[in-house]
């Protein structure tokens, strides 16, 4: 991980995977005469090796005996490793979850309870949907880690050749641009001004949250899709206008059949919206496009605010069966500190826990700084572990927009059955 920009090409890709091994194992090793071995897995690519040598140093500095015994691991099938090892009398003392991932060993009891330790951990710096992805049953099992979210990818040539002199700042605005990106362009029968495929929810899912609307909704014990709500229905129409005004991309695929960064970078696409490591692929795949491409918050349907994105992201956590929790407490507060948080935005391009340190540190940054100025409005998909059944499979949100965009149902029609899909999936879940 040598360049920032390459190693938020590894982070953000693991993002997606997880929504959320390398390594010879977990179990821990307790070492004679007082000495302690801990354990710490973190996932391939989300903190460069330099800096966890670095910061295992100091720990093992400040912690005369311990010794660091740091493992990385492969998202592929890590959702079955971790569920053996939290399950066993020796399981590694600090862990790496996606976000969407820690409701569900929260809820297990296979992570300790962290909530008295919050504040400590700087918890008031945090984002909002990503304090909310450590929670479950109003207890903080785990801390944020980093975070991620999607933007609108832009060519600036693009825009200066159709007289778009700054980026749009409402939904109506961004549909404007792009017809006058097709005016300008209508020379060319490939061309498409915004690549938006019709299945790609986590896109949906900011509109929804932009109109007021909610995926699914708890009421006592159960979940309830809410997608047929008035609120939810607005969400809805507002991607079906976009994407019938701006976008020729297929109504039954998402953003990785085929990956968008390569449709984008054939040269003939103005707009897509995506994660930063969708937006280097984009350079690496066509080298020509280097100092082409901008960036800029994916608009609210109300004028000078930004939709609510979906953050994506990891969170720590400490098992609750760790024979070292006071030792995994404090590496888990070093990796927090500002010294280490900073280096991680710097050296990974990822949002750190701390929200301030991600403005003060990538604000700025010509392709990373849309992601940090939403981040702030971020959401995560319903917190619990039931969640998981809706994605698994048949996609209840990505078969309602097929139907939707290529005409075989109204939004009504459509979103009502949708709802009552993944109001089944939930309850099967649990």
């Amino acid at each position: 991980m040598k360049r920032r920009y390459v190693a938020a090409i590894a982070v953000i890709a693991a993002l997606i995977i997880a929504g959320c091994s390398s390594s010879g194992g977990g179990t821990k090793q307790q070492a004679t005469g007082g000495s302690k071995t801990l354990t710490v897995w973190l996932m391939d690519g989300s903190a460069p090796k330099q800096l966890v040598a670095d910061l295992n140093s100091e720990f093992q500095s400040s912690h005369p005996g311990v010794t660091v015994n740091y493992q990385v691991q492969q998202w592929n099938g890590i959702q079955d490793k971790l569920t053996t090892s939290l399950a066993s009398n020796a399981p590694p003392d600090v862990i790496e979850l996606g976000n969407t991932q820690s409701a569900k060993f929260a809820a297990s009891g296979g992570l300790m309870d962290l909530s008295s330790k919050a504040t400590d951990l700087g918890n008031s710096g945090w984002l909002k949907g990503m304090t909310e992805s450590g929670q479950w049953d109003g207890k903080q099992f785990a801390v944020p880690f980093y975070s991620a979210n999607r933007f609108v990818v832009y060519r600036t040539d693009l825009f200066k050749k159709a007289g778009i002199t700054a980026a749009p700042t409402s939904i109506q605005e961004w549909i404007q641009d792009g017809e006058k990106l097709a005016a300008a362009n209508k020379g060319n029968s490939k061309f498409v001004p915004l690549y938006l495929p019709g299945q790609a929810w986590y896109v949906l899912a900011s509109m929804i949250w932009d109109n007021g609307g909610q995926l699914a909704v708890k009421s006592g014990d159960k979940w309830q899709g809410t997608l047929d709500t008035p609120q939810s229905m607005a969400g809805i129409r507002s991607y079906e206008e976009i994407y019938k005004a701006i976008s020729k991309a297929p109504a039954d695929t998402d953003e990785a059949t085929p990956q968008q960064f390569e449709v984008f970078a054939k040269g003939n696409v103005g707009m897509m919206i995506g994660l930063p490591w969708e937006a280097n692929s984009v350079l690496g795949a066509n080298k020509a496009l280097k100092g082409k491409i901008g960036t800029f918050p994916i608009p609210s349907h109300t004028a000078g605010q930004t939709a609510p994105v979906f953050l994506g992201g990891s969170d720590l956590a400490i098992p609750a069966a760790s024979a070292n929790q006071s030792q995994a407490y404090d590496w888990v507060k070093l990796m927090l500190s500002e010294k280490y948080q900073t280096r991680l935005a710097k050296e990974n391009g990822a949002i750190p826990a701390t929200a301030s340190l991600g403005e003060s540190v990538l604000g700025n940054d010509p392709l990373l700084g849309s992601m940090v100025k939403s981040s702030s409005n971020g959401q995560i998909t319903p917190n619990d572990p039931t969640w998981a059944a809706v994605e698994a499979g048949a996609n209840p949100l990505k078969d309602m927009m097929t139907k939707i965009l290529s005409g075989k149902a109204s939004v009504d029609q459509a979103a009502k059955e949708a709802s009552g899909l993944i109001t089944e999936k939930m309850a099967s879940g649990g």
